[in-house]
């Protein structure tokens, strides 16, 4: 495992949207003696299969998994990602989290920490999840799919979520049965912006489920 190594992962169906994200990763500050690679997955069958493919691809110790329409504002994001890992406890970090997970499974349902620009079809605004963030993280139970960065490798449950939802939260539920903490660091202003569109939730309600029985005992809010 390479320590000096920071690796992008990113799934990909859209050249307008990858190019620009590749854009920004291009541009942030990389301190002189690490480097950084990107590892584009075209077409994968889900989340989590295209995640466990490019993992086993790479040797960077560090690995970012992000969306293809997020793109990172914060130049010297990388500085402040490494000083945070420092610490071995800490598996992973988000850039929006919740510090417990809501009963339903459902992280939009609670209360959630961090904040990033947030752009859909019907807005365009800055999201600011809390107000009462401390430095320099908070930790937390889960964090969004968006952006996460891990300092190791945990197998994606591709077993279980074959599509496009809860993959982030179960593998947050991953890191911290594995006896890592997750946590969301303190910004003064969000690190990306995160250009959504639309949401397809056409199969959300069939993985939240499948999350509920796996890891909340069939809780079924």
């Amino acid at each position: 495992m390479n320590d000096k190594k920071i690796c992008f992962i990113v799934c990909v169906n859209n050249d307008m949207y990858i190019d620009e994200c590749v854009y920004y990763i291009r541009n942030l500050e990389i301190p002189s003696e690490y480097e950084i690679d990107i590892i584009t997955v075209q077409d994968a069958g889900s989340m989590t299969s295209g995640y466990n493919a490019a993992m086993q691809e790479s040797d960077a110790k560090y690995k970012i998994y992000i969306h293809q329409d997020v793109f990172l504002t914060k130049r010297d994001m990388i500085y402040d990602i490494l000083r945070i890992f420092k610490d071995s406890s800490i598996g992973m970090i988000g850039l929006i989290g919740t510090q417990k997970l809501p009963d339903d499974g459902c992280m939009w349902h609670g209360k959630r920490v961090g904040r990033i620009y947030t752009n859909n079809i019907l807005s365009s605004k800055e999201f600011i999840a809390s107000e009462d963030n401390e430095k320099p993280y908070m930790q937390v139970e889960a964090v969004d799919g968006l952006f996460m960065a891990t300092q190791y490798d945990i197998t994606w449950r591709e077993d279980l979520f074959t599509g496009w939802d809860f993959y982030d939260v179960s593998q947050s539920q991953e890191f911290l049965k594995a006896g890592y903490k997750i946590v969301v660091p303190y910004m003064d202003k969000p690190w990306c912006i995160h250009d959504e569109g639309f949401l397809n939730l056409d199969r959300y309600e069939e993985f939240r489920k499948i999350f509920l029985e796996e890891y909340m005992g069939g809780n079924n809010h």
